[in-house]
This record gives structure tokens, C-alpha cells and sequence, in this order.
């Protein structure tokens, strides 16, 4: 009797100098300072097959703050998503251009720099950083893909506009995929610390040692207390009026749900924002709730795709990483189509089981990690925020 060996699961992405792999094959124009911002949103008109975001940081930051966003710039421009990147600056601000670029070039990837002030002004600066990325395109252009595994991604998890299908549907399903990911050798990323809160003894008792526990109730201490500062006990109510309005009660209830996209295995570690996992397996993030700040420090943080549950419907997308939508309820797939990628309401409605929408979200993932576009990606919704932990000086 002939058996068939069980295939593993392949996509087809692009390997980098530094071995990782990447999903897209982008050439990022990364501003360092907000006064750089629309410079290289006008390389990116001039030039196709280039991407970048526009943010409001970069200058007058201090300390812990200053570092979380040097290290969210490095981040973004070391994802293997990223062929090559020009980093553009003014060239007085905190945040220096260079200093950027140098962490970045640690990859091996094609990395230039210009500056609007070196350059005389914005229009040369365009001009120069345009006729850079225009052979960084070309150059780009020849890499092909290879097959990969499954221990080669690290996949971003996330819930916005949550409502009381988000723990019964999409969130486990997600989680079912997670389990998948894990069981592949490859990381899966919990994020947004703000909507674990209430559930954070289950993950802790998931966790692989007493460190790992620890670190769980000290961060979720920590997000707490600045609600406290700002006068709101967070625990006990709820912030956004459209979970209330989608029908959960409070954020524990939330939480309970959003927990679910961490599946069922071990804890490895928990790791800063935009902080490169040093663990495969289950990793938690510390981010806040703000949907487009966990999305980036998950991306920054070496995520090439990102699993996006939602609700009440959202557009949300990356710059640089596929983001793929899956709604929590057949109505607002029905509503949102020209937005959301995957439907897992059917389990609500008694149509298909968790396993057979986790296995259709994994199916789903493969392709889009070798190559299929995202809704989000096909409208252009290239979202970045940072987090901000500090004050502007």
C-alpha cells in the first residue's frame, strides 16, 4: 500500500541578505522627521513600486521615548518586506537620518540617505531621492521569489472594532491559525496589552517559566496605571462607545475575547514595542489598544503579515505588510466587502466549524504571503502610528 508523506505547508517569498525572508518586496522612502513626510510622499507619486507613511515624530523627543521611535524607524526599514530604503531627513531633528540608515544597513539591504537641508531644499531633495529610488526599484525588479516554510513568518495578530462575535468567531480562529504557525516553527505575535487586561492570569499560566508569568501581570500593571494617571479606571469600563454599541459589556469581556487569538500554546516571552521577537513560538507584544499603533509596532517588530479580526468593520492597512481582515459576522462582510478579505461569521450561523475557518484563514494567509493582494493593499491604506510614551519637548 502506497501512503502520501504529509506536505509541508510552503509559501514563496523573497530571502534577504541577513537569510530572513520577506512576503512583498517593497523599496521604502522612510521620512525620520514629520518635516520630511510630504517630500517622500511626493518621491512615492514619482516613482512606483515605492511606499512610505506620513507621521507627526522625530524631533523634540528624550529618553525611553526617543529610543521606542528610533527603533520603530530601524524596525520598519529592516522588515524583510523591504528591499531596499531611502531614508529622508530634514537634518537638524533628534532623530538623525543617518544614525537610521545605519542600523538598517546591519541587514545587508540597499540602504541611501538624503537630506531636504544637504540637498538644497525640498525639490532637489525629491529629485535625488527619487533618481535613488528608481534604481532601487529596478534593481528590486530582478529578485525572484523561492519556496519557504512556515518557521520563516512571523504573523502579526489583531482585533479593532471588536463586538460579541469577536470571541466566538474570528478571534478563535485566529487562534486556531496561531496554533498552526507555532506548530510550523514560525511566530505568532499577541499584541495590544490595553485588551488583555482581565485576562492576563490565563496567559500567565501559559507562560514557559516564572519569568515569562512575572512579566505578564507587571505589564499589564503598568498599562493600567497610566489610565489611572489619566483618571479612568480602565478595568472596569470600556473605551470605545462602538464596542459598547457592538454588544460588550466592559473590557474584560473584550479581553476574554481577544485572548482567544493566542490559541492554545505555550508563552515564550514578552517583548517591548517594535522589539524583534528573539523566540519562535507564541510571543506577546507590548503595545496599547490603538489599532494603527499595535499594527505598526508589530510590522517594526519584524511581523511580514498581520491577521486583523474586526466587528464593526475597518479599513485599516500597513505600509509595508499585507493585512488581511476577517470579520467577526456575516453582516458586516456582507457591508464592508470592498474591506474585509475572510468571512468567519459562518460559525455563528452553525455553517462552518472553527477548525474549517482557521483552515480557510491558513490557506488564505499562504496565498497572500506569496504574493496575493489584500483588500487594504489594493486601496492603498498604507496606516502608520507610533507610540508614543513620552512627552514633546
Amino acid at each position: 500500500m502506497n501512503h502520501e508523506s504529509k506536505q509541508t505547508p510552503v509559501f514563496w517569498g523573497y530571502r534577504r541578505p541577513d537569510g530572513r525572508v520577506g512576503v512583498r518586496n517593497h523599496v521604502l522612502i522612510l521620512p525620520t522627521i514629520t518635516c520630511a513626510t510630504q517630500a517622500a510622499r511626493q518621491i512615492t507619486e514619482l516613482v512606483s513600486g515605492t511606499v512610505s507613511f506620513i507621521h507627526q515624530h522625530g524631533c523634540a523627543q528624550v529618553g525611553v521615548d526617543f529610543e521606542q521611535t528610533f527603533r520603530t524607524y530601524v524596525g520598519m526599514g529592516a522588515n524583510p518586506n523591504v528591499y531596499g530604503v531611502v531614508v529622508l531627513g530634514l537634518g537638524c531633528e533628534t532623530h538623525q537620518a543617518r544614525s537610521v540608515a545605519g542600523e538598517i544597513a546591519k541587514t545587508g539591504k540597499p540602504v541611501e540617505v538624503v537630506s531636504i537641508q544637504d540637498h538644497g531644499g525640498t525639490l532637489m531633495a525629491i529629485a535625488q531621492g527619487a533618481k535613488i529610488a528608481a534604481q532601487m526599484v529596478q534593481d528590486a525588479s530582478l529578485v525572484r521569489r523561492e519556496p519557504c516554510d512556515l518557521a520563516e513568518l512571523i504573523v502579526g495578530t489583531e482585533c479593532g472594532g471588536s463586538d460579541a462575535c469577536s470571541g466566538l468567531s474570528a478571534n478563535p480562529a485566529v487562534g486556531v491559525v496561531s496554533d498552526m504557525i507555532v506548530d510550523g516553527g514560525g511566530t505568532s505575535i499577541l499584541a495590544e496589552t490595553t485588551e488583555l487586561i482581565g485576562a492576563e492570569h490565563l496567559l500567565a499560566n501559559r507562560a514557559v517559566d516564572d519569568k515569562v508569568a512575572k512579566r505578564v501581570y507587571e505589564v499589564i500593571h503598568a498599562m493600567e496605571q497610566r489610565s489611572i494617571m489619566m483618571g479612568v479606571d480602565i478595568r472596569t469600563g470600556n473605551p470605545s462607545p462602538g464596542n459598547i454599541r457592538g454588544g460588550l459589556s466592559s473590557l474584560e469581556e473584550k479581553s476574554l475575547g481577544a485572548a482567544n487569538k493566542a490559541g492554545t500554546r505555550p508563552l515564550q516571552e514578552l517583548i517591548n514595542y517594535a522589539e524583534r521577537p528573539a523566540q519562535k513560538g507564541l510571543v506577546w507584544m507590548d503595545t496599547p489598544g490603538h489599532d494603527i499603533e499595535q499594527l505598526t509596532g508589530m510590522v517594526a517588530g519584524g511581523a511580514q503579515v498581520v491577521l486583523f479580526t474586526t466587528g464593526r468593520g475597518t479599513p485599516t492597512g500597513s505600509p509595508i505588510a499585507p493585512v488581511i481582515k476577517i470579520a467577526t459576522n456575516t453582516a458586516i462582510f456582507e457591508k464592508m466587502g470592498d474591506n474585509i478579505d475572510l468571512n468567519a461569521g459562518t460559525i455563528i450561523e452553525g455553517k462552518e466549524s472553527l477548525q474549517s475557518v482557521g483552515q480557510r484563514l491558513f490557506d488564505e494567509m499562504l496565498q497572500v504571503c506569496s504574493g496575493k493582494l489584500t483588500k487594504a493593499e489594493i486601496l492603498k491604506q498604507h496606516d502608520f502610528g507610533i507610540w508614543r510614551i513620552g512627552p514633546t519637548f
